[in-house]
């Protein structure tokens, strides 16, 4: 069994501040690459009356996006919340390996955004959502990433129910 990713050591250009943020971020990612291009499409959409399995990876990407946004201090876009709401609709064009790759195309600049984040703002207060409720850059990305796990254990568990 290999090494989880957070007892491998720093990741490469992240301030110490947030490498937690990016090794759950990178575990997120090979676990998703572990599992999902060998999801049967018909899996990954099946409704069994609760999200389907690809809708956790879908909202992966997007609350990434949607979290981030709300870290650099911006608001979200119509695009972003079109996105967001598309989420809970199924996409059977989308397989496996397609999730993975839009997961990981997320994940990816999830970490380009926390690697240029000057750790000095980290307690830098941020409004989230349209109410402003109060947060900081580092919860926000504190919360990124223990969202995005908590969406691959959904993943993952609704997988292994599906089949």
């Amino acid at each position: 069994m290999a090494t989880e990713v957070w007892l491998r050591g720093p990741i490469d250009g992240i301030p110490p501040i947030f490498q937690p943020v990016a090794h759950a971020l990178e575990q997120a990612r090979e676990d998703v690459h572990a599992l999902a291009p060998t999801v049967p499409t018909e899996v990954l959409w099946a409704d069994r009356g609760a999200a389907t399995a690809g809708f956790h990876l879908l909202h992966i990407a997007g609350a990434l996006d949607r979290l981030l946004t709300y870290a650099r201090g911006e608001t979200l876009s119509d695009v972003q919340r079109a996105v967001a709401r598309a989420e809970a609709v199924p996409h059977p064009e989308l397989d496996g390996r397609a999730l993975a790759q839009h997961v990981s195309a997320a994940i990816d600049h999830a970490l380009a955004q926390v690697r240029a984040t000057d750790p000095a703002i980290a307690l830098d207060e941020r409004p989230v959502g349209r109410a402003g409720l109060p947060s900081t850059v580092l919860g926000l990305v504190f919360h990124a990433a223990e969202h995005t796990t908590r969406h691959v254990g959904q993943f993952i568990t609704t997988v292994k129910i599906g089949r």
